[in-house]
């Protein structure tokens, strides 16, 4: 198959491009999201499509989708942050494209992207964890996609870490996300900060604020990157928590690499060493089986365009 789309829908904003068989972007274009709106978001949908079919010769199309997607890669059964319920989104787009339409969860996709053409283009067995404001993911064993029977598996920020710990937005207590994502990691910047606590006034102000408010993930990074003392703290400590969380999955799906994405993993180092020194310390066995390597995502935020759009040719 030659040249197809990819379509990630975001809360947003939907970006579209025109991916060749090599996982290279040759087009690009993008849309405001109508997350209010069903029917306005897949006229944005396939506007962005159109405006990129004009110009191409384009043979099926990927679309990357927040939610719970249909085993038969076709409707979203529910979005979290969109308007979607059962709602037949690939047959809806196909009418109107006159190509065939592919949908898959949005973290499915990124992880695809980074399986075909990003970090772990040279395994068959990976785990691909994002960490950005929540947690999502992707595992592929023997170069197949796990999508589980109801096309729902791999939902990898949910695997439940602290019993009775804090109430997830899913409606579960004591997930991963709640204590290893972007959430978690402003949620105890601003603990430490309204607790009077020294250090953290001092990271408020090499953030450029005074409000515990007005913190952010992004800040608590880059102040981290800068060397600041509490910053880093609680990125060895978001980092001691997804290593954990690491261990368990490669408990069940024996990666050969497990590649860490998301806005997050900007802290590198900071974030990839108590994760790693984690995932050693709390994987079972560890003296008598082999350990997966891990990695940085190379993709980016392209990830989940690249990968939607080379699901379209399976």
């Amino acid at each position: 198959m030659g040249l197809t789309i990819g379509i990630d829908v975001g809360g947003t904003k939907i970006a579209a491009g025109v991916v060749d068989e090599h996982g290279t972007i040759i087009a690009r274009t993008h849309r405001d999201t109508p997350a209010d709106s069903v029917d306005a978001t897949a006229a944005a949908i396939c506007d962005a499509a159109a405006e990129l079919i004009a110009g191409h010769q384009v043979e099926a199309v990927g679309i990357g989708a927040a939610g719970f997607v249909s085993s038969d890669r076709s409707t979203v059964l529910f979005a979290p942050n969109l308007a979607w319920r059962d709602e037949p989104l690939g047959a809806r787009v196909a009418a109107q494209l006159k190509v065939p339409v592919v949908v898959e969860n949005d973290a499915n996709a990124a992880a695809w992207g980074e399986f075909a053409f990003g970090a772990a283009k040279d395994v068959e067995h990976m785990v691909c964890i994002t960490v950005g404001t929540g947690i999502g993911g992707g595992v592929v064993i023997g170069g197949e996609l796990l999508r589980g029977a109801h096309g729902v598996a791999a939902e990898l920020g949910h695997m439940r870490v602290v019993p009775g710990g804090h109430r997830c937005g899913c409606g579960a207590r004591g997930c991963l996300e709640q204590y290893a994502s972007g959430r978690a990691l402003v949620r105890e910047g601003r603990a430490r900060a309204e607790s009077g606590s020294l250090a953290a006034a001092q990271m408020l102000s090499v953030c450029g604020i005074t409000d515990p408010a007005e913190l952010t993930g992004p800040m608590i990074t880059e102040a981290a990157m800068k060397g600041d003392p509490c910053a880093v703290e609680l990125l060895e400590d978001l980092g001691r928590w997804l290593g954990e969380g690491l261990a368990s999955l490669a408990t069940m799906f024996d990666p050969t690499l497990v590649v860490i994405g998301g806005g997050v993993s900007a802290a590198k180092e900071l974030l990839m060493k108590s994760a790693l020194q984690a995932f050693e310390k709390n994987l079972p066995a560890k003296a008598n089986r082999p350990h997966a390597a891990f990695s940085l995502a190379e993709l980016g935020n392209d990830a989940g365009l690249i990968g939607a759009a080379d699901l379209a040719r399976k």
